[in-house]
């Protein structure tokens, strides 16, 4: 009965990662085959997406298990795991209570990734609490073990992190939570380019952004955020 409940809910897995799949594609943060999703299934085994595959046309029994060090456990017919799982991997490893990653090459987001500058301006009291800023991780050649070395600074005090002439890469508790922070990242990247364009915007002064981190403090948000480390 456990096994059938393991495949069941592993099953279910792969299905939200389709579905998370078809809706990064279709928001546009997605070309072609870009971008990667992973979900922890338990210590040792982790689904992630297969390389070489649009993330809007994925089937289920295309989605590929690997264990906590890359190592190939499950793949049907020919396809195989991102290069780009080590950076997920690196996410598990060093955040206990994350069990989703997505990356992506969100169009805002990136843009501020390829300027090489973080997306940090506090003009938003949903930016600011939710996510404080977004940082920027130094340039790594994809598929290298230089990526997970370059994000790892910031995964315990964000869930988000830009790669530098890259993409973005955000993780949370679920798949869905980790979709959405993405969304959030997306749109305060968006918000920052459109505010720059018309002649800067009007940044919370220091006093206000101290209110808005207690905010966050006090809100008992999940995940990790600047405000819980700078105090």
């Amino acid at each position: 009965m456990k096994d059938l409940i393991k495949t069941v809910e592993e099953y279910k897995a792969k299905e939200e990662i389709c579905a998370i799949g078809k809706r990064i594609l279709a928001s546009g943060m997605v070309a072609a085959n870009d971008g990667n999703i992973s979900v922890r299934l338990s210590k040792h085994e982790i689904l992630c997406t297969p390389t070489g595959v649009s993330k809007g046309y994925m089937k289920p029994e295309m989605i590929c298990k690997v264990d906590e060090k890359g190592n190939l456990l499950e793949a049907e017919g020919g396809y195989r795991p991102s290069s780009e799982v080590k950076m997920h991997l690196r996410v598990y490893e060093k955040r206990p209570d994350v069990t989703a990653v997505v990356h992506t090459h969100a169009p805002f987001a990136t843009t501020f990734a390829i300027m090489g500058t973080p997306i940090d301006e506090p003009i938003t009291t949903e930016a600011v609490v939710s996510l404080g800023e977004v940082p920027l991780a130094p340039f790594a050649l994809p598929g290298t073990m230089e990526v997970p070395d370059s994000i790892e600074p910031f995964l315990q005090d964000y869930d988000a992190v830009l790669l530098r002439n890259h993409g973005v890469l955000t993780y949370s508790e679920t798949l869905e939570e980790a979709y959405l922070k993405m969304e959030e990242v997306e749109f305060f990247a968006r918000l920052v380019y459109q505010t720059k364009m018309l002649g800067g915007a009007k940044p919370f002064k220091e006093d206000v952004i101290q209110k808005l981190y207690d905010i966050r403090r006090n809100s008992g948000m999940k995940g990790r955020h600047p405000a819980l480390s700078k105090k």
